[in-house]
């Protein structure tokens, strides 16, 4: 790994106009120790003091999309390996604190090819929510915050007029916008939150991504966009372009012969509970989630792309080809 791609670390933020020139534009992760630790968030939000009480109480109503994934406790981005499943977010709480009480047990959740919807009748008869004999995980993915639920900085205002953003205003008063962020526009805001222990597989996100540890822990494996030939990318013109298509996990190099040197590319980092990590667009990262994790990102165009006017597409691609 060059010196020159080497993660950072900071025990404070920096201002926003620092962020921007010394670490943003390097392109290059940070991470931040302890950044987040003054949200309400962390002590409101943890499970061993009662947090999920309190989420459940301030937006239980709310509809989530649950992953239900054969590939647990791997969640892979081929659609066609998982299927998201609605839900109110105070079921999806009581699968938590199902999980809580139970940990240790090989139950999983019971779902069909439509889409199980999963209610109180699953528990009303003495069985668990996790009664099924294929192993299944459920991950509340991406619950998007979105611009709509920002009121105090200007950012578009999307589902401005739906009832769900009052709702999750709610858990915006336990956050705070990182004072690094304070003059970007964002893309989006998104919680979330697992059950059991979760992997995702290696990917990149065409946005840069402020990752914001509120209870558990989060173990990132990072690889620069030069070490793509090494994690064989979905293709371009597939449903999950951005995903690497090697089972990390349990490689198979007589299929993907160059994964054997991607290690010698990648980067560690284990963030706590408070801890924040800055992932520019087209890093590819790799996310394992500790039981019960819940985090927030923040997602936002960099300069680059936004800057990037449709009409030079291709004077660009032909300058990228002739590289």
């Amino acid at each position: 790994m060059e010196d020159s791609l080497r993660l950072q670390s900071f025990d404070q933020l920096p201002s926003a106009a620092q962020f921007a020139s010394q670490i943003e534009s390097r392109n290059v992760p940070a991470v931040f120790v302890g950044c987040v630790k003054a949200w309400k968030a962390v002590s409101k939000w943890n499970p061993s003091n009662g947090g999920l009480g309190y989420l459940e109480e301030r937006v239980g109503s709310f509809m989530v999309e649950a992953m239900l994934s054969q590939t647990a406790p791997v969640f892979y981005g081929d659609l066609r390996s998982h299927e998201r499943v609605p839900l109110p977010f105070s079921t999806f709480i009581g699968f938590c604190k199902w999980h809580r009480q139970n940990v240790g047990n090989s139950c999983s959740i019971n779902s069909n090819s439509q889409g199980h919807q999963l209610g109180e009748s699953d528990t009303e008869q003495g069985c668990s929510p996790f009664v099924d004999a294929a192993p299944k995980q459920i991950y509340l993915a991406q619950v998007a915050t979105q611009s709509s639920v920002i009121a105090d900085i200007s950012i578009p205002i999307i589902n401005a007029e739906n009832e769900e953003r009052v709702q999750l205003e709610t858990l915006q008063e336990d956050i705070q916008l990182p004072a690094i962020l304070e003059e970007k526009n964002l893309s989006s805001i998104n919680l979330w939150m697992n059950i059991a222990q979760a992997r995702s597989s290696a990917h990149y996100d065409p946005h840069h991504n402020l990752l914001c540890i509120v209870t558990g822990r989060k173990q990132v494996v990072l690889w620069p966009p030069s070490a793509s030939p090494m994690l064989y990318p979905m293709p371009i013109y597939g449903e999950a372009s951005n995903h690497s298509s090697v089972a990390l996990e349990n490689p198979d190099f007589s299929i993907h012969p160059r994964a054997q040197c991607s290690m010698e590319y990648s980067q560690k980092v284990i963030l706590q509970a408070g801890d924040a990590l800055f992932i520019p667009e087209g890093w590819f990262h790799q996310v394992d989630s500790d039981e019960l994790t819940i985090a927030v990102n923040y997602w936002w165009r960099s300069s680059i792309m936004s800057s990037l006017a449709d009409h030079m597409d291709a004077y660009y691609l032909r300058r990228i080809l002739r590289r």
